[in-house]
């Protein structure tokens, strides 16, 4: 499998109802630095950047990653009121290699894509802001790119992660050892997640749902 490299993707905004995704800038530095807070404690399973200085290398690195053409970050922005509230991505984005003639060889879209570095501010948290900014990057990779697949991790102790995901209609693969850094520092058990092309459909028309219906 191959990276994007000169295939890589335009950089989109992506709009719903209620977010915004912005391509991620260095002018999104200090309302990142704003919504991470200044509390690990908010953040038990993430690594999410603290401090200007934390928060510039996290930016620096996504867009590098872009410019290498294995990544999208995006800021997630609140459309009521236009603040920052938190970031996401693509990332790992590989286009395969298809033998030359067959029909997929045309296509310049991505086959696959993983989506995370995803944080919220607190305040953000148990709103319709993840569910709608997922549906915007899935609806992107799938319609917009073609993907074969999108797979998503989790720290394995994450439970309300884990859960969140299996609300969304990720199918759970299994768990790979020793996977990354976690935020504590130790070598972190990833719980690993994929939606395929096939699924797609009947996921999108249930997170649409679950987003049109009343907040008791």
């Amino acid at each position: 499998m191959d990276a994007l490299h000169s295939h890589t993707p335009g950089a989109p905004v992506l709009e719903g109802a209620r977010v915004r995704l912005e391509p991620l800038a260095r002018s999104h530095l200090d309302a990142l630095v704003a919504a991470a807070g200044d509390s690990r404690e908010s953040f038990p399973w993430s690594a999410v950047p603290l401090g200007v200085r934390e928060m510039s290398e996290y930016v620096d690195t996504a867009l590098a990653w872009q410019q290498a053409g294995t990544a999208l970050p995006f800021a997630t922005v609140r459309i009521a009121d236009g603040s920052v509230i938190g970031s996401t991505r693509f990332f790992l984005i590989e286009r395969w290699s298809w033998p030359v003639g067959h029909r997929e060889a045309a296509r310049s879209g991505a086959d696959g894509c993983e989506i995370g570095y995803t944080w919220l501010a607190p305040a953000a948290r148990r709103t319709a802001a993840n569910s709608e900014a997922k549906l915007l990057m899935l609806t992107h990779a799938f319609e917009s790119w073609g993907v074969q697949r999108v797979c998503l991790h989790t720290d394995v102790r994450n439970q309300r992660s884990r859960e969140a995901l299996a609300r969304l209609g990720a199918k759970f693969e299994g768990v790979l050892r020793a996977h990354r850094l976690a935020s504590d520092l130790t070598a972190r058990d990833s719980a690993r997640y994929s939606i395929i092309a096939a699924e797609w459909p009947q996921l999108k028309q249930r997170l649409q749902q679950r987003l049109c219906a009343p907040r008791g």
